[in-house]
């Protein structure tokens, strides 16, 4: 009887040390809770923020987080890495928790899509066990890219137009062309045309009108990319008004042909007005 009791009181204290230990187990979990911009673009730095869970536990001591830097990820300088969290953190009116706020730079080089990013978290406890978790970050070239070319140019009208093809994989809207003020452009009227949205690929024109020289020439290129970012790009073309020379010289005869028909008949006027006063004085 003795003996059946000692058994029922030796299970009763593993039950309750199994279920202390468990209650007082150091249990912590990180998750992504935010990434901004999204998409997140090559070449340019990302704000994220991990949640940690399970800091509130004095048992677990210092918890300690990383982000590992692998291509085509780093953390930028500003950034605490890797941190330190005492145990028992937690954000006030919400549950136990840390959150954990990161700049990350992004390689210019960087493939599109979802892109994992590594973390490791641990405790400082006796039992310590790392735990690495990978997150997705997304990312996609928004930056748009042109080819500029003059299209034709007028010596006689001063007039000229610019054609425009978006190279990227993106499209674009509120693109605006702007010429600076430089030696060889003198401008007539306004030195910047709205274009509006031009698609992936796709091409449009900008009409300017001024003196353009031989040499090159400046480039303002402004749009609005797929996450509402106003953007510019400044673009060097080379002009050579000799490669519009044929196209002037076909202009002129147009001229010439309107003006000696108008030549003769004036002359033939003057011609008769002249005669006709002779006739007068004759009689």
């Amino acid at each position: 009887m003795k003996r059946g009791g000692l058994v029922v009181f030796g299970l009763f204290l593993i039950i309750n040390f199994l279920g202390f230990t468990s209650a007082d187990a150091c249990t912590l979990n990180a998750s992504l809770i935010n990434q901004d911009p999204y998409p997140a673009i090559p070449g340019e730095s990302v704000k994220v923020i991990f949640q940690i869970d399970g800091v509130s536990n004095p048992i677990c001591q210092d918890v300690y987080f990383e982000v590992k830097e692998n291509f085509p990820f780093t953390v930028d300088p500003s950034s605490q890495n890797p941190i330190t969290i005492s145990s028992g953190t937690y954000v006030s009116k919400y549950s136990s928790f840390y959150l954990a706020p990161y700049k990350i730079r992004i390689d210019k080089s960087s493939l599109e899509g979802d892109i994992p990013i590594e973390v490791s978290f641990s405790s400082g406890g006796q039992q310590a066990v790392q735990i690495n978790k990978e997150f997705n970050i997304n990312v996609k070239d928004v930056k748009a890219n042109f080819e500029v070319y003059v299209k034709n140019y007028n010596e006689n009208t001063k007039k000229f137009t610019l054609e425009i093809l978006n190279i990227a994989k993106s499209n674009i809207k509120a693109l605006t062309i702007e010429i600076p003020q430089q030696d060889n452009f003198l401008v007539r009227g306004a030195n910047r045309v709205v274009v509006g949205s031009l698609d992936s690929n796709e091409y449009t024109t900008a009409d300017f009108e001024g003196t353009l020289k031989k040499g090159n020439l400046n480039l303002n290129i402004f749009y609005t990319d797929l996450i509402n970012e106003r953007r510019e790009i400044n673009k060097t073309i080379y002009f050579d008004p000799a490669t519009f020379d044929e196209v002037n010289e076909v202009s002129q005869p147009i001229w010439l042909y309107i003006l000696i028909p108008i030549l003769i008949i004036f002359a033939g006027w003057m011609w008769y007005r002249a005669k006709k006063a002779k006739k007068k004085r004759l009689r």
